[in-house]
């Protein structure tokens, strides 16, 4: 019998609608996928070329921390953006999802609590109950750009059993960047309330519109209590590979994610020797691919404005947007998107932003769109949701 640990786990919104997607590409249908982040432009030949050239005669396990390359391709990294982490305070990760978990495992016991802003990625959710942790929330609106809300608003949301601050920034899945002082006005709430805080900032390259990224680990008098959770996954467009990391000056907490990485023995060492090559590429790298995004969220942005009755915010960072749509229950639009809906053979996958929240129905109206295609296929796919839409009112 299953356990009652996994009957009770909640399914990813991100994903959830999936065998009703395959059933229409089975059916014959073109679905656009802007259910998940999952970038499509070109992975870096570069990390191809490093696992092809790897000499080996045999494929050992590599270091439980990472391979020591690695470490200082990604420590070279972090001094270069303005963090002083050396390779001493990192551990290699499958994936940051790893990273995070890692570092929940390392920060709380069973029965605690993660304080994060809502909506929040959905599949936080997952490690928390994995963790056994449970999850209190503070809320931001679409209508105000997901901004954060007053002090006192948030530190209304903290218990005596909170031990952690779990933040996404730039936001999965408002699309929203922190600026500095709303980085530090959370830096100060953690302080206050003697909280950990877990700074995920895997999109910190993808910020538009000329604002600037804050990190948390920036801070000199929050450096004990941050740990960092990165992954290559969005920044070199090398999702498959599941590499990331943990980065913390706090030597207690580095050595809690060493015995974790220990315990799991190692990340595959092929992928980290691609991850190298990732990391020697030129710093004006990602230049070109700012600009790609910056040009698909505007796309995006115009298209959904052309929907009757459909709000969005505007997206500053990541490549997320959610959309507040004409309809009470989004997740059974996007459902007949999949089942009852097609345009010349053509309909869309959407991420239902339900559960991107702690209460399902604050978010029930809600979608998350992900501008991971070119711009014609962004087109077309905010088209068939505007189509859809007609369509789906008039049963």
């Amino acid at each position: 019998m299953v356990s009652k640990r996994i009957q009770d786990m909640p399914f990813s919104s991100i994903r959830k609608l999936t065998p009703f997607a395959n059933q229409a590409k089975k059916e014959g249908k073109f679905v656009y996928h802007l259910n998940i982040g999952a970038p499509d432009v070109v992975t870096p030949k570069a990390f191809f070329q490093a696992i092809k050239e790897a000499d080996l005669d045999v494929l050992s396990y590599p270091p439980s921390q990472g391979i020591p390359e690695l470490l200082e391709e990604n420590a070279k990294y972090f001094q270069k953006i303005g963090l002083n982490f050396t390779k001493d305070d990192l551990v290699i990760t499958n994936g940051g999802s790893e990273a995070l978990l890692f570092a929940l495992l390392a920060t709380t016991d069973a029965g605690d609590q993660v304080l994060t802003c809502e909506p929040f990625y959905t599949n936080y959710k997952t490690y928390f109950h994995e963790v056994g942790v449970t999850v209190t929330t503070f809320p931001t609106d679409v209508k105000e750009g997901f901004a954060l809300p007053a002090r006192e608003v948030i530190e209304k949301a903290i218990t005596d059993k909170t031990k952690v601050l779990l933040i996404s920034n730039p936001g999965n899945p408002t699309g929203a960047v922190y600026s500095k002082e709303e980085v530090r006005l959370l830096g100060d709430i953690a302080k206050d309330h003697d909280l950990f805080i877990l700074a995920d900032e895997v999109y910190r390259e993808f910020i538009y519109d000329g604002k600037e990224f804050t990190s948390f680990a920036s801070f000199e008098d929050l450096a004990d209590r941050v740990i960092v959770l990165d992954s290559i996954s969005k920044r070199f467009s090398a999702c498959g590979a599941r590499i990331g990391c943990t980065a913390t000056k706090n030597k207690a907490m580095q050595e809690a994610l060493v015995k974790l990485a220990t315990g799991r023995l190692a990340c595959p060492y092929l992928e980290q020797v691609g991850a190298v090559a990732l990391y020697q590429l030129p710093d004006n790298y990602f230049d070109q691919v700012r600009e790609e995004y910056t040009l698909r969220r505007n796309c995006i942005e115009a298209e959904l404005a052309k929907i009757p009755g459909v709000v969005t915010s505007h997206s500053t960072g990541a490549f997320y947007i959610i959309a507040d749509l004409p309809v009470e229950d989004a997740e059974d639009f996007a459902r007949f998107m999949l089942t009852d809906f097609q345009d010349q053979g053509e309909t869309v996958m959407m991420a239902p932003a339900g559960g991107f929240y702690q209460n399902t129905q604050v978010g029930k109206s809600q979608v998350r769109l992900a501008y991971v295609l070119e711009r014609e296929k962004i087109t077309r796919a905010c088209q068939l949701i505007g189509l859809a839409l007609e369509e789906y009112k008039k049963r």
